[in-house]
């Protein structure tokens, strides 16, 4: 018995694509901590703090427990930080262990209030929870969190993905509900998502070796931060995604200095980009050219070039399969990105199965793309083989 009303896996890729329109276009937990530098370091994933919360759909209560959660991680400095989060988990008598998806949302922006624990979300979900998995979805360092959100620093992101699995298997609650230490994980994420999943599935070997990881989903992924960066940083376009990433990227890194390269324009353009959610961040860097912003260009200097390069993905051996797809028409992350992330995936030997999608932006490349990925997905997690397509 389905856990909603039975949708189909179009109206998965749909819901996914409303969040993914706030993604492009473009108080939670830390009150009752009130730091995201932990004092005490413990384990990566180990929960700090939990309180039990619903997950109503379109208003209508769901047979789903929900949790919000405080758990550690680490950041690129292999500082320890605090991240929030949430775990759900269908009420649907199961028993036995139930596979865990681990999942990265997209730009919800980069003030507290818009972090997916604070807004009860992320609602895109629904379907994930109807196959009778478990989720677990972060809300990325920053976010709920004090501190600025590292938007789009690979190590940062991946990180929390893979803590927040980690911390869904030691959550008691969880854990009466089939969720444990040898639960079979999938990783899902689009747009962020998918550079945070991605990112995830290459750090996991290494970060998180004790994750049985079956596959992962990514789409719509800004591969390569710096070419993104630099795509954002144009003359032309809202330079609101540039800033994100020069905010996100500053925040972690304490050589690169961002409010040197700031005209007084360009630091109220950063406040507002701190504190706003996505569409305000839009709404703000409508019509602000880049010379209004900045004194000079940061991705001119070694600094930034080094830092942003390090967020290349591709190099990875994963040691699980993966699924990646991009829409052919995407001119919010350039289709080349994805074609690039499976060549170099497929290159180190990765079983990759790909799927470019005609004539698809980047929200629509969602909504078609999305149930073929989660039936994808469900094959993985039921312990099935994957075939891949790189030589095709």
């Amino acid at each position: 018995m389905k856990l909603f009303l039975r949708r189909s896996r179009g109206s998965f890729g749909r819901r996914c694509a409303v969040a993914a329109t706030a993604a492009v276009l473009g108080t939670a937990l830390s009150a009752s901590v009130g730091v995201s530098h932990a004092d005490d370091p413990g384990r990566p994933g180990d929960v700090v703090h939990v309180e039990p919360s619903g997950f109503p759909v379109a208003g209508m209560p769901t047979p789903v427990d929900a949790w919000k959660i405080l758990y550690r991680s680490t950041d690129p400095l292999d500082n320890p930080i605090v991240v929030s989060g949430r775990v759900f988990v269908p009420r649907d008598g199961r028993v036995g262990t139930r596979p865990l998806v681990t999942y990265a949302v997209g730009t919800v922006g980069m003030g507290d209030q818009c972090a997916p624990s604070a807004t009860g979300g992320p609602h895109e979900i629904s379907e994930l929870l109807e196959e009778g998995w478990a989720v677990v979805a972060t809300d990325y360092p920053g976010l709920g969190t004090p501190g600025d959100h590292p938007y789009l620093v690979g190590r940062s992101e991946g990180a929390a993905v893979l803590d927040a699995a980690r911390a869904a298997q030691r959550l008691p609650e969880a854990n009466s509900r089939g969720v444990v230490a040898d639960s079979p994980v999938g990783i899902v994420g689009y747009s962020q998502g998918g550079h945070s999943s991605s990112w995830a599935a290459e750090m996991a070997h290494d970060y998180a070796p004790e994750l049985d990881i079956k596959g992962v989903v990514a789409g719509g992924v800004p591969a390569s931060t710096v070419a993104d960066a630099k795509q954002q940083m144009g003359k032309a376009g809202n330079p609101a995604g540039a800033m994100m990433v020069a905010i996100g990227h500053d925040a972690v890194y304490p050589e690169l200095h961002l409010d040197s390269y700031l005209t007084d324009e360009g630091r109220k353009l950063a406040h507002k980009v701190r504190t706003g959610c996505v569409l305000d961040n839009i709404v703000a860097g409508e019509g602000k050219s880049h010379s209004q912003l900045f004194t000079s260009d940061p991705l001119d200097t070694p600094e930034w070039q080094q830092r942003l390069s390090e967020d290349v993905l591709g190099s990875g051996s994963l040691g699980f399969p993966a699924y990646v797809f991009h829409g052919t028409t995407d001119t919010i992350v350039p289709f080349e990105y994805g074609q690039r992330l499976q060549a170099d995936w497929c290159r180190t030997g990765n079983t990759v199965e790909w799927h470019a999608i005609p004539v698809a932006e980047h929200m629509s490349a969602f909504a078609v793309g999305g149930g073929p990925a989660l039936d994808w997905l469900g094959h993985r997690l039921a312990g099935q083989p994957a075939q891949g397509n790189c030589a095709g």
